[in-house]
C-alpha cells in the first residue's frame, strides 16, 4: 500500500466510530481528541502533510490512555473504539518511521486541541463533556472552585505532556541531520 494511501486505515477507523455513534445516538462523541485525531490522521497522510501527521501522532498515545482508564475499564468493549484507540496509534507509529518527528510537534498538537477546544464547546450536547469543555472533570470538583481555574491548569498540563511526547518520539524518530558545507 503507498504511504499516501496508507491514510485509508485511520479514516476507515474513524467512519467507524461514526457509525457506531450514530447508531447509540451520541455523534458528539466522535468529537473527542482521540476519534476526531484518526480524521487528522487521515488527512494527513492523504495529503502527506507532515505537521497533521506529527500532531496527530502525537495525540494517540494519551488518547489511548484515556480510553483505557475512562471507556475500556467503565464501559462494554466496542470494537470500532478498539480500531480508533489501538488501530490509531499503531498506524501513527509506522508512519511516524518515516514522517520522523521534530522537537515543535507538539506546538501543532496544542493548537489542534485548542481548536478542539473550540469546535466542542460550540457543537457538543454539554451533558457529553467532550474534550472536558463544560465542567470540571469527575473527581476533581473538589479540588477547583470554578471550571476556568480547572480549564487553566489542565490546559497547561495537556502543553506540557504534549511537549514531553514530542521530545521521547523526537529521540526514538528524530529528523534527519543536515549538513552545512563550508564553502572556505
Amino acid at each position: 500500500m503507498g504511504f499516501r494511501l496508507t491514510g485509508l486505515l485511520p479514516l476507515t477507523f474513524f467512519l467507524a466510530q461514526a457509525i457506531h455513534y450514530w447508531r447509540v445516538g451520541g455523534m458528539g462523541n466522535l468529537l473527542w481528541m482521540c476519534n476526531v485525531g484518526n480524521l487528522l490522521l487521515a488527512v494527513g497522510l492523504l495529503l502527506n502533510h507532515r505537521e497533521m501527521i506529527r500532531a496527530a501522532a502525537i495525540w494517540t498515545i494519551p488518547g489511548l490512555g484515556i480510553w483505557i482508564r475512562y471507556v475500556l475499564f467503565e464501559y462494554d468493549f466496542v470494537v470500532s473504539s478498539a480500531l480508533a484507540h489501538v488501530g490509531g496509534i499503531l498506524v501513527a507509529l509506522v508512519v511516524l518511521r518515516r514522517v520522523r518527528m521534530d522537537r515543535t510537534a507538539w506546538i501543532y498538537a496544542f493548537a489542534w486541541y485548542l481548536v478542539m477546544q473550540v469546535v466542542s464547546r460550540l457543537t457538543t450536547d454539554p451533558r457529553l463533556n467532550v474534550n472536558v469543555v463544560d465542567r470540571i472533570q469527575t473527581g476533581w470538583e473538589n479540588t477547583f472552585s470554578s471550571y476556568w481555574k480547572f480549564w487553566i491548569l489542565m490546559t497547561a498540563v495537556v502543553a506540557f505532556c504534549l511537549w514531553a511526547i514530542g521530545i521521547v518520539l523526537s529521540w526514538i524518530w528524530p529528523m534527519a541531520q543536515t549538513s552545512v558545507c563550508d564553502p572556505s
